[in-house]
């Protein structure tokens, strides 16, 4: 188990090493980074004198690995909208992000689950057909199209629910302040039910089918004759046997969408004009700051990576069969 870790950890470490050679080189491909960093008057003295302050006289290898360094140190650099760290930046902006995605798994996983055993168990019959084919519309409605429809409906129609903007419930918990993130819970649920579901429905459309292929397949295996022979339970039968052996396909899929999620919640945050990562990259790419998001980019690609690693560790834990070697 240690030397697979080790071995994870390290083909980890090399995939967001290529993640900062991209972002890296995503800097320079655009021409000279200087005029990023001057005004459109400077005189060609000013910008020179600029392109030697910030380094960008010297090779790329030097300037790639003074990037490691500043990396490996937290610094990537000063945000040129904020005039501050760009990692600061993207850290603060990242709890937002974190509630929006752990509100739109939850919904997708506690609603996929029961949703793709009940159309295994009822193959062929309505109940199936019918998950079936909200599990296809989910896949085939474009997120932002009905974030949309969700704001002209719930919003502006029904007036139920807010249409955007955001109340900091993790934010306040970083901070120490448990009693203001207990205090802001109501009304950040509330807020967080649009962007949320529009995010969720993709991932438990798919979850969905998912979890309901992998049921069917368990489900025809011998031991689970031989348990239904036995006499035990039905339940017992589907979630002691059947479910925990469908699990594996299932745990991988859940770990990578939290991974995409995070990393493609750009259109949603902007629809609901909701503080996070997501349209802090939108904003920061119309406002040609590279700094900020080289720094978003190589944050999203750490995280990933480490729910990969989580989720093969998980594995050796759900079915004893896998051996991590």
């Amino acid at each position: 188990m240690i030397a697979y870790l080790i071995r994870r950890l390290l083909q980890g470490g090399l995939v967001v090493l290529g993640v900062t050679v991209v972002t890296f080189l995503a800097l320079h491909l655009g021409g000279d980074p200087t005029y990023l960093y001057v005004s459109e008057r400077a005189s060609a003295g000013d910008i020179a004198a600029a392109r030697a302050a910030l380094g960008f006289d010297q090779p790329l290898s030097v300037q790639y690995l003074r990037f490691l360094a500043g990396l490996l140190h937290g610094d990537l650099g000063t945000s040129l909208t904020y005039k501050t760290g760009a990692m600061g930046v993207v850290m603060g902006f990242f709890p937002a992000t974190i509630e929006l995605t752990l509100s739109a798994m939850l919904l997708a996983v506690g609603l996929s689950i029961p949703l793709g055993v009940l159309a295994a168990l009822h193959r062929g019959t309505p109940l199936d057909g019918g998950i079936m084919v909200l599990a296809l519309v989910g896949q085939s409605v474009p997120s932002f199209w009905m974030g949309i429809m969700f704001i002209l409906f719930f919003g502006l129609g029904l007036q139920w629910l807010p249409m955007s903007g955001h109340v900091p419930v993790l934010a306040p918990l970083l901070a120490g302040d448990v009693g203001q993130a207990v205090r802001n819970l109501p009304q950040a649920a509330l807020h967080l039910i649009l962007p949320a579901v529009t995010i969720a429905f993709f991932s438990l459309a798919r979850n969905s089918r998912l979890v309901r292929s992998s049921m069917l397949e368990v489900l025809e295996q011998d031991y689970v004759r031989t348990a239904r022979a036995k006499g035990l339970r039905e339940s017992r039968v589907v979630i002691g046997h059947a479910l925990r052996n469908a699990w594996l396909p299932v745990v991988t899929m859940i770990g990578l969408e939290f991974g995409f999620l995070l990393g493609g919640v750009v259109v949603v945050e902007t629809i609901f004009a909701w503080p996070g990562v997501g349209r802090m990259v939108f904003n920061a790419i119309n406002q040609r700051d590279i700094p900020l998001v080289q720094a978003a980019v190589v944050t999203l690609s750490g995280v990933f990576v480490g729910l990969n690693l989580l989720v093969d560790l998980l594995y050796a834990w759900l079915d004893p069969r896998v051996r991590l070697a």
